[in-house]
């Protein structure tokens, strides 16, 4: 596949949905939740840096037939791996505390790294972290699960009910999964020798009652946008808080459906809505190149008046500077990553935005 080919295809669909249903009219009747308040939510950066090398990671996918194929099938460069993961300390209106971790990265030798410098193993093995979302199946999300596991198998996890048998095997069985090597010999690509054993909550676009969401706890909601993704992957999990006297606070993994659509979805959805800020990888310059529909993304996240964009991961530094010199209160990081033992071959010292070590609060 030409490169220029790939690229087109692993951004489309975010790039269409993101830049053409960013504003519905107001005037629409629509039946809106009452989701509850939280009085603040913090969100810690575990791993944004779920491969080092954008180039290695390209190689791979159009080496093993392109960004439609099935991400299982594909030997990848076990080197380059790394993993995506935050923590998020929610505190409620009466001090309470409810801790959640989103995703679980890739590389578990990564993962057991990064999950240390944030004391996550101890926190699991105390029942400290009360759930984990997945927020969708791809590899670097996902296959770093025995580095959660391994401290507490029976944590409660939303994850898309649009999996693939392999996704249900590597979750729940003790499935080393193989790839045909470069040498057309079979190679390991993941493994989990500690099946999870607590619930499962499979999270579905029609949510909680035909509600359209899940609500774990007052003032926060989870939806399931059931949208194809690159690498034969379904469906993303977007979590939603809101904040007592600020708004809604949007959190993404990947941001596939489209950042504008979850930003709408949001609109649509909750009683009272008023935008507030957003966490996450926004799947926007994925590859640091620039797309002309970037610049509507940034007037359309502008439109929203949102007074914190936190992102990193698959948002790419190039999206994130121009958003920033254009307006866009894109939260910086700090130096906190360069502490950290590999880092991207694309990061910048410009700290444009949320990195390794990181931390948020809405």
């Amino acid at each position: 596949m030409h490169r220029r080919d790939f690229l087109k295809t692993a951004c489309a669909g975010s790039l269409l949905s993101a830049a053409y249903v960013a504003t519905p009219k107001r005037s629409q009747a629509r039946e809106t939740l009452a989701i509850g308040e939280v009085k603040s939510v913090k969100v810690d950066v575990i791993s944004e840096t779920s491969w080092f090398n954008n180039d290695q990671l390209k190689k791979d996918i159009t080496d093993f037939g392109g960004a439609a194929t099935n991400q299982y099938t594909i030997p990848w460069d076990w080197d380059n791996a790394g993993g995506y993961a935050a923590l998020i300390t929610v505190t409620a209106l009466d001090g309470d505390e409810k801790t959640i971790l989103l995703d679980s990265g890739w590389n578990n030798a990564w993962m057991d790294y990064v999950f240390e410098k944030k004391n996550i193993p101890t926190m699991l093995q105390r029942g400290e972290i009360d759930f984990m979302v997945l927020s969708h199946w791809h590899l670097d999300h996902l296959w770093g699960i025995e580095s959660t596991l391994k401290h507490n198998p029976n944590i409660k996890i939303y994850a898309p009910a649009t999996y693939y048998p392999e996704d249900m095997a590597l979750l729940r069985e003790k499935a080393p999964l193989p790839a045909t090597g470069r040498d057309g010999k079979p190679v390991t690509i993941c493994k989990n020798s500690v099946p999870h054993t607590g619930e499962l909550a499979l999270c579905t676009a029609e949510g909680d009652a035909g509600s359209g969401v899940y609500r774990p706890f007052p003032g926060m909601a989870i939806k399931m946008f059931d949208v194809p993704i690159l690498l034969r992957v379904r469906g993303e999990n977007t979590l939603y808080f809101n904040v007592k006297d600020k708004g809604i606070v949007t959190v993404t993994g990947c941001c596939h459906p489209g950042l504008l659509t979850l930003f709408s979805a949001a609109r649509r959805s909750f009683e009272g809505y008023e935008p507030y800020g957003c966490y996450g990888g926004l799947h926007l310059s994925l590859f640091e190149t620039w797309d002309p529909k970037f610049d509507d993304i940034i007037k359309g996240v502008k439109s929203f008046g949102l007074k914190k964009v936190a992102c990193n991961h698959c948002t790419g530094w190039l999206w994130a500077e121009k958003a920033a010199a254009e307006g866009v209160p894109i939260v910086k990081g700090t130096d906190t990553f360069k502490s950290y033992k590999r880092q991207s071959t694309v990061a910048k010292a410009s700290n444009v935005f949320l990195t390794n070590g990181d931390t948020v609060t809405f």
